[in-house]
This record gives C-alpha cells, structure tokens and sequence, in this order.
C-alpha cells in the first residue's frame, strides 16, 4: 500500500518528474557528465547519480566513461508512438514521390497536445539541412505543418492553445498577434494551403497542406515541403508546381488513410 504522505506530497510524481527532466537534459546537453547534468538542473549529483544508475539498469540510458546519452530503448518506443497515427502508415510511398518531384525537404507533422510533432523527415540532395529531429516539437503557429492543422480548428480551439503555449517569435516574420492569425488562419482554410513565409527560420519558405478524416472532418496531420524561398518563389509568386505537387500527395494521403 503505497505511503500516504508521499501520496499527499507528491514526492513518488515528483521523482518521475525529476528522472524525465534528467533524461531531457541528456539531449539538450549532448551526452554530459554527471557534474554538467547536476549543474544544469540545479539538482544534487548524488540524486542525478541515482536517477541515472536506475535509468542506464532498465535500458533508457547509456553510460559511455563518464558521459551519459539516451538509450536505443527510446527508438522502439518512439516507433510504436508513431505508427499508432494512420497518416503515418499511409504516407511513406508518397513523401518519398514528393520529395522527388520538388527535390525539397518534405515532412509530415501532427498535433500532439497544442504543438506540432515532426513524425518524419525527408531531405533531398539538394535541399537545405535542417537539424530537426523527427519527434521535435514546435509552436503550431511557427510552420507550414502546424499553421495547416490550426486552419481545421474553430476559434475557441485555437484560442485555448494561444492561451496554454502563447505567440513567441522565432523571425521578424512570426504571427504574435492572435486576431492576425485567426485571419491567417481563415485564409489559409479558404485557399486549402497554408504558408511558412521565413516564420520560423530566415531564408526558408514552406507550404502545408491538412490531411483530414472526411468522415468526422477531424485533422489526422499535415504534410509539407520546404526549402530556400528564393527557389519556391518566382515573380514574387510561390511555384504552382510546388503548390500542386504538395496538394496531390496530401489528397492520395487521406484517400487512403480514410480507406485505412
């Protein structure tokens, strides 16, 4: 029977919060020390030594001559998260068409607790790097992919995630007013796409499409493709080529995950 004041304290949620903040710290600090973990939390070695010692017996962290990184058990977990999302199991043929017909970054995200979760990447030789990892977590209003799933959304539902996470900036570009991206929101609705005009990285256009289930109308994800807004622009206009190509791969994608 578990102790009643650590049930009323909170100390037994307390621990799991702190073993969590432990194991994000490992990636935040790129396989540190002991004394860089402790350091940086602000909490004793002796309890991170504990924390890390019952993590690295179970398999979620790895012990290399003093510096500590996240164990390979987080992979088989990362992909039994993911492949229980269906516009992740329709869509792998046709990123990889994508990609090759617009020689872009092509990625595909989905709405996780009022952020946009990248579930899979695609670069192309020619396109420009971007260290995003798949599983990264970004605000909604800063892409392609998360402005295209905000544009199924009512208003109150947008509303209530401006209120939990807010409008940071990422570029100058970056909507931080809530009325201007209700409108954005409403237009992109109204055109079918949405536009990432150099909103999260400087230099760097992308366009969204939402893949919906056309039975409840619910949004299931987004699909984008982005790259140097001076390849996807011509005559101040974004390529209809791109444009197309990324609305046909976002429609095969929800014909088959409604057929799923």
């Amino acid at each position: 029977m578990p102790n009643s004041s650590d049930s009323e304290n909170g100390t037994s949620i307390k621990g799991v919060e702190k073993s969590f903040r432990i194991i994000e710290s490992l990636v935040e600090l790129r396989n540190p020390s002991l004394t860089n973990i402790s350091s940086h939390l602000g909490i004793p070695k002796s309890t991170v030594h504990v924390h890390l010692q019952t993590l690295e017996k179970i398999g979620y962290v790895v012990n290399q001559e003093g510096e500590y990184r996240v164990g390979l058990r987080f992979l088989e977990l990362g992909e039994h998260a993911r492949s229980h999302y269906s516009v992740y199991q329709t869509a792998q043929n046709e990123l990889v068409d994508l990609a090759n017909k617009t020689d872009e970054a092509v990625n595909i995200g989905v709405i996780e607790n009022g952020e946009r979760v990248l579930i899979k990447k695609l670069e192309m030789s020619d396109a420009v790097y971007d260290n995003a990892m798949t599983g990264e977590r970004t605000h909604l209003h800063w892409t392609a992919l998360g402005k295209a799933i905000l544009a199924e959304l009512e208003d109150n539902q947008i509303r209530s995630i401006v209120e939990q996470h807010g409008l940071p900036r990422a570029t100058e570009n970056t909507i931080t007013d809530l009325d201007e991206l209700l409108e954005e929101c409403a237009q992109t609705h109204s055109r079918g796409y949405s536009i990432e005009d150099e909103e999260r990285r400087e230099g760097i256009l992308a366009v969204g499409v939402p893949i919906l289930d056309r039975s409840t109308d619910e949004v299931l994800g987004s699909i984008c493709v982005s790259g140097p807004k001076k390849r996807l622009v011509s005559s101040g206009d974004i390529d209809e080529s791109i444009i197309s190509a990324v609305q046909s791969s976002a429609n095969v994608i929800e014909l088959r995950c409604n057929h799923y």
